[in-house]
Order: C-alpha cells, then structure tokens, then sequence
C-alpha cells in the first residue's frame, strides 16, 4: 500500500489565503520622471521599459 491512501494534504492553508482587492495592486510605476531633465540613457531606458511592458503583454 502506498502513502496515498486516507492521508489529508498537510498544506490546508493554501486554500485560505487572503486574495489582494485590484483596487490596491500597484503597477510597479512609482517613479518620478521628468523629460526635461532626463538625458540621452534615460531616454532610451524608457523606450526599452516601454518595449518590455508590450511583449509582456503580447504573452
């Protein structure tokens, strides 16, 4: 006979945990940014967050 047999799962928490309401999920985006004083790498970091977040969302 195997362990299966009349033996209760031992993670019963799994099922209970608390669910985050939408309302308080952040994006992540909790950075300041200024295009006047941004400079040549920021720009292009941006363009490159920016390409990331829309190949994230294509999947």
């Amino acid at each position: 006979m195997g362990r299966s047999r009349n033996q209760k799962t031992r993670d019963k928490n799994k099922q209970k945990l608390p669910q985050v309401p939408k309302q308080l999920k952040s994006d992540g985006h909790d950075i300041e940014f200024s295009r006047e004083l941004a400079d040549q790498d920021d720009i292009k970091a941006l363009a490159r967050s920016e390409d990331a977040d829309q190949r994230a969302k294509r999947k």
